[in-house]
């Protein structure tokens, strides 16, 4: 299983000193794709993390600026499950708004839209000229809430949904994943698609 380890940063970091995921693939296609990168780190109380989604003037769908609209859009997405049963696991998709699109899941599948984050989420969106990012901030207590943190590790999917065209609400989304699930077609639903991570200097 792939690994991420995260370090411990007692006081906020400049983002360059934290080690990043680069090596995002596109298992489903076949051209050459903008780039992504991902960043996280904690400080013992708080997990801080950060997507870089390279791409000019990222589409957005907006009609009632209601959390759906996400499925619509371009944005970048974690996955938290607690074992490899998948029953629960924790979604979060975020697009390059800030609009957080959040909910439960059991495998295969089977969502609850409904259901809401147990803390609150910071969430920062930035759109630049090259592409666009997104910070945020996760209580770790949410994280052992949850049951998906055990000690100092989490099973975790990092993923990105690249929207290449928007006609009203009709998407077309190339995929991006840390993880090769090694589906026939795009799916991050699926227990092959999660890595591993190692929250370094956990207090005991």
């Amino acid at each position: 299983m792939k690994e991420y380890h995260l370090p411990f940063f007692a006081n906020r970091p400049d983002w360059a000193e934290v080690p990043a995921i680069t090596d995002f693939s596109s298992p489903w296609t076949s051209t050459s794709f903008p780039a992504t990168a991902f960043q996280a780190y904690h400080d013992g109380i708080l997990l801080y993390f950060r997507f870089t989604a390279q791409g000019p003037n990222p589409k957005v769908w907006v009609k009632e600026n209601l959390k759906m609209e996400v499925l619509k859009s371009e944005r970048v997405e974690l996955f938290f499950r607690k074992d490899e049963a998948m029953k629960p696991y924790f979604c979060l998709e975020i697009d390059p708004h800030g609009r957080v699109l959040d909910y439960e899941s059991a495998f295969y599948r089977q969502s609850n839209r409904a259901w809401q984050w147990p803390h609150n989420l910071h969430i920062h969106a930035h759109i630049g000229t090259e592409g666009y990012s997104v910070e945020g901030v996760i209580r770790l207590s949410a994280l052992e809430q949850l049951g998906v943190l055990h000690k100092n590790e989490m099973q975790v999917g990092v993923y990105r949904g690249h929207c290449t065209h928007l006609e009203n609400e009709e998407a077309t989304l190339e995929w991006y994943t840390w993880v090769d699930p090694k589906t026939e077609t795009p799916d991050f639903h699926v227990p092959a698609s999660f890595g591993r991570w190692v929250l370094e200097n956990m207090p005991d």
